[in-house]
C-alpha cells in the first residue's frame, strides 16, 4: 500500500492546509514523508507477506481503533506546544515522556530502568 500523494494533496486543499503545515502538525519531517512516498509499500514487509499468502488486502486484518490514534494526536499536539515554548528540548524525549505519564508508576519505572541500562554513560 502506497501513499497516494495526489489524494493527500487533494485532502489538504479541501481542508485548506498546506502540505508542509500538515507534516509539521503531524510531527512528520519532510524527509520522512518523501521517503515514505518513494516506498512501494508503507506497511512492514511481514504484513504484506501475510496478506499475499492469504490473497487479501492487508486492510482485511488491520485494525485502526480510533481512541489510541486520537490520544497519539493529542500527545503530538501537546509535544509541539512544549517544543515551541522550549525550543532547545528534544521532541522525541518530550513525546516519550508524555506517553509514559499515561502508564502506572511501576510500569514507568520499569521502562526507565530498561532504557537506562541501554545507555553507555562512559562514551
Amino acid at each position: 500500500m502506497r501513499i497516494a500523494t495526489n489524494n493527500l494533496k487533494r485532502l489538504c486543499r479541501k481542508q485548506r492546509i498546506r502540505l508542509n503545515d500538515l507534516l509539521e502538525q503531524a510531527g512528520v519531517s519532510r524527509t520522512a514523508y518523501y521517503s515514505l512516498t518513494r516506498k512501494e509499500s508503507v506497511l512492514p514487509k511481514s504484513v504484506c507477506r501475510i496478506a499475499d499468502r492469504l490473497n487479501v488486502s492487508p486492510l482485511r486484518f488491520l485494525d485502526d481503533p480510533s481512541a489510541p490514534v486520537k490520544r497519539i494526536r493529542e500527545l503530538q499536539a501537546r509535544t509541539d506546544r512544549i517544543c515551541r515554548q522550549y525550543p532547545g528540548c528534544d521532541r522525541d524525549v518530550v513525546f516519550r515522556t508524555l506517553m509514559n505519564l499515561d502508564l502506572p508508576p511501576v510500569e514507568r519505572l520499569r521502562k526507565a530502568l530498561l532504557r537506562g541500562s541501554q545507555v553507555d554513560l562512559h562514551r
